[in-house]
């Protein structure tokens, strides 16, 4: 009877160690901070935005800690190879110059590149129209390598580390357009500083598909993608959507 009772000791103890070992897994999420609304650091220093929420939420399903780190866009696949993080998630574009690098999630939005320029300003997005004007995007982005690649003989393309600074230089008067996402110039025209620009044009490019990046090979991919199947279906990815957006994204 002693030993029955020592074996159930040891048995209890075992399965309490292995529960907290699962509960213990700990992640890192890795995202820029300087994206609003989709990722970007409050005046507390708190990071936040759509990503950081979706990225947390599917944390929460995979029954995962997660600890939510940044870095500069430039440096943010390598530092996701240097496993500074376990997985990115930060409005990155699905493409296939980086998927020789990492591998992506299935979607978990669309987005389209659209230009904005000052209400009060002729901007007509055919190239007669755009030739010799200065307009700004973000380095290393899809409308960035757009710009390039489509008008960069026709309009004077300057690219910028954040998407905020391009904002600041549309707003002085030092650009006469910015192309971008069209979700993150919607929010940035609701600002104060966004007031007197708006939407030129039709979107130019309109079906980027936005991923999660995981090192290659790596099975936390196929373990993201249960886990956002799963907050879509359950209604959690429709309340993160609503919390940001009066209309679906996904």
């Amino acid at each position: 009877m002693q030993n029955y009772k020592k074996l159930l000791l040891a048995a209890a103890a075992t399965l309490a160690f292995g529960t907290q070992a699962v509960a213990a897994e700990k992640l890192i999420l890795g995202t820029e901070g300087a994206y609003p609304p989709f990722n970007l650091i409050d005046a507390s220093g708190k990071v936040g935005g759509f990503d950081v929420d979706i990225g947390l939420a599917l944390c929460a399903k995979m029954e995962v800690e997660c600890d939510v780190v940044t870095s500069d866009w430039d440096g943010i696949i390598p530092a996701l190879n240097a496993k500074k993080f376990d997985f990115l998630i930060a409005s990155m574009s699905i493409t296939e110059e980086r998927q020789a690098a990492v591998d992506f999630t299935n979607p978990y939005y669309t987005n389209k590149l659209q230009f904005i320029g000052a209400k009060n300003k002729e901007f007509k997005t055919d190239e007669a129209s755009l030739k010799g004007k200065v307009i700004g995007a973000q380095r290393a982005t899809i409308a960035g390598t757009w710009l390039e690649d489509n008008l960069g003989k026709v309009v004077d393309v300057k690219l910028y580390d954040t998407q905020e600074n391009a904002y600041l230089d549309l707003s002085s008067g030092r650009l006469d357009g910015v192309l971008a996402d069209s979700f993150v110039n919607w929010e940035w025209l609701k600002s104060d500083a966004g007031k007197n620009f708006e939407f030129k044009g039709d979107p130019v490019f309109e079906d980027d598909k936005i991923g999660i990046a995981v090192r290659k090979g790596d099975a936390l991919r196929e373990r993201l993608n249960t886990a956002l199947q799963a907050i879509v279906e359950d209604g959690t990815y429709k309340q993160i959507n609503d919390k940001y957006f009066p209309f679906s994204i996904y």
